[in-house]
């Protein structure tokens, strides 16, 4: 692999581990993952604590504001696990638009997202293994385009259904592939941004 001055990487965070190196609490860091990272190197695109998944690493400093803070949207996909059976009304108001409360104490309603129901969610992503033991539930194939703090909970929350599960499958055209929880990937320069869709610095 071509290793650049700027270096890229694709983990699969796992359920309970924050997105950072450093912490004040007692938590569980990106620094125990077992993988040598750089100096430098920081999240792009946080997940909090109870969420899984697609997490981009990197020592570029631009890569937060290129690809979340440019006036291009970029779409980023998570296959969730809700509590209960979906309505067909429910989904309506997910793929329409749906009004939450962001920060400030602000209502702001959505705007329509992608959001389909997956009957069998191991086909998208492997390690979403279906237990039934918590009663009926659903998933669901979200894409959204933008990132509230806490959208996606908070969208499900205001239709009274629980995220049990909640994982980032991809940001445009990176996907997690067949990385498991706590598999890292790094990835060569020009690739990293192909697959994001956003013109290299």
């Amino acid at each position: 692999m071509n290793i650049t001055a700027q270096r890229y990487f694709v983990i699969n965070k796992p359920y309970n581990m924050v997105s950072q190196f450093v912490s004040t609490h007692s938590v569980n860091l990106l620094g125990n993952l077992k993988y040598n990272f750089p100096e430098g190197i920081h999240a792009v695109g946080r997940l909090d604590n109870h969420s899984e998944g697609l997490l981009i690493l990197t020592t570029n400093k631009k890569v937060t504001r290129l690809l979340f803070l440019s006036e291009t949207p970029h779409k980023r996909t998570y296959l969730v696990q809700v509590n209960n059976i979906l309505s067909e009304e429910n989904l309506h108001l997910l793929q329409t638009g749906i009004t939450i409360r962001v920060k400030g104490g602000i209502n702001y309603t959505t705007p329509p997202c992608c959001v389909s129901i997956v009957e069998n969610p191991e086909s998208i992503y492997s390690n979403a293994m279906v237990n039934d033991q918590y009663g009926p539930h659903t998933w669901l194939l979200i894409t959204l385009t933008e990132g509230k703090f806490h959208q996606v909970r908070k969208m499900m929350g205001a239709i009274h259904h629980r995220c049990k599960r909640l994982i980032r499958v991809s940001i445009e055209n990176l996907t997690l592939g067949d990385l498991m929880p706590g598999g890292v990937r790094e990835l060569e320069e020009k690739d990293f941004f192909k697959l994001l869709k956003i013109d290299m610095p």
